[in-house]
């Protein structure tokens, strides 16, 4: 299959520089830098892989927050709308 690719000035100049130093072609390299493009980009990452970094290196002190995270979260609104229905601490009379 042939491809018209359009390049800009400076990036022909550095593929035939790169060419010339390598003793390719430039159709050789331009396949070469396609072909590594896709394999990364198809490569399939899989959720653990993207998190693996973050994973367990924030301890939040509870056990059950995998087993009970609706009604954590629950409590925690209702938290919240309870402080927001009584308003401000009220300070007491002198």
């Amino acid at each position: 299959m042939t491809i018209n690719v359009r390049l800009d000035k400076e990036l022909e100049r550095a593929l035939v520089a790169l060419a010339r130093r390598e003793g390719l072609t430039k159709s050789d390299i331009l396949r070469l830098c396609l072909k590594e493009f896709l394999a990364r980009k198809l490569r399939s990452t899989t959720p653990w892989e993207l998190g693996k970094g973050v994973f367990g290196k924030f301890a939040s002190g509870r056990s059950d927050l995998s087993s009970r995270r609706k009604a954590i979260i629950r409590e925690k609104v209702r938290a919240k709308k309870d402080r927001r229905r009584l308003g401000p601490p009220r300070r007491p009379l002198r």
